[in-house]
């Protein structure tokens, strides 16, 4: 997904692709950027990715299951291409700054956003700011404690059964044989998977302490989803967190992305401005 937008965070214009190999995926990508005058350029990125501003692979794609991206100069192939500067970062650090900016966090120092879609990713901004670390939050295969009528061995290539191994939109079809959109609401699937997705943003809640904690992606469509999250979480934190944010407010505490399908976009486009910002 590719877009240009302004300083007030409007989209004024977008096109997508599907994500190939990595040299025919970023020629449509610099194709698309090469003649449109834009003073900045975010990306926000699946990963793992190397943001380490001093390191030789500072740019990079690091570990992936995608086909040739693995070790892939995916900031240095666009930097060649177009000058102008560059913010990099995860594209759930991205969604998190978007929706810190000018979404459903807008006004707050901190908070979390978790996308559950073909996997799940987990990114984090707190007092003001996003946070990396060694290298940047892998939420998505924190180890879960298992349902214990569950005997599913999970589908991370890695782990087995970490969070994104167990409750990913792939996990569900091979779990019950059909993709999550063709389940009933009244199916188990969902009590699972409001099992784990509670389970680790109950224990983001207890680590982390944020403000708000946004969920979206592709399985957070079903609508019916979000409040047997919000259940699970208050029985796994089992009334210690007392802040009434938790124990009266938490349909209002973990929401839907406020910009929709525009998280991941809107939060490239302010990793650009901040570029631009700090050139």
């Amino acid at each position: 997904m590719c877009g240009i937008g302004n300083q007030a965070g409007e989209i004024e214009d977008r096109i997508s692709f599907a994500t190939g190999q990595p040299g025919e995926t970023l020629e449509q990508v610099i194709a698309y950027f090469k003649d449109k005058g834009v003073e900045a350029i975010g990306i926000g990125s699946f990963g793992p990715i190397d943001i380490d501003r001093k390191s030789p692979t500072y740019g990079f794609v690091t570990t992936t299951p995608k086909p040739g991206w693995s070790g892939y100069d995916f900031l240095g192939t666009l930097r060649r291409a177009i000058d102008v500067p560059f913010g990099w970062d995860t594209d759930v650090n991205s969604a998190a700054f978007g929706e810190a900016v000018w979404g459903a966090a807008r006004g707050l120092d901190s908070c979390v956003y978790f996308t559950v879609g073909t996997g799940i990713g987990v990114g984090v901004y707190a007092e003001g700011k996003l946070v990396h670390g060694l290298v940047h939050p892998e939420g998505g295969h924190i180890l879960m404690r298992r349902h214990p009528e569950d005997d599913f061995e999970g589908i991370c290539p890695y782990h087995g059964d970490c969070l994104e191994g167990m409750s990913a939109g792939p996990a569900i079809e091979k779990r019950w044989g059909v993709p999550g959109s063709r389940l009933s609401e009244s199916h188990p699937a969902w009590r699972l998977e409001a099992y784990y997705i509670g389970q680790a943003v109950a224990g983001t809640i207890l680590l982390l302490s944020p403000k708000r904690i946004i969920l979206g992606g592709g399985v957070m469509k079903q609508a019916h989803l979000l409040p047997l999250i919000r259940e699970e979480v208050k029985r796994f934190l089992n009334g210690y967190v007392s802040a009434n944010e938790v124990m009266a407010g938490i349909d209002s505490y973990i929401v839907p992305p406020g910009l929709g399908d525009n998280a991941g976009l809107s939060g490239a486009l302010a990793l650009g401005l901040e570029a631009a910002r700090s050139k």
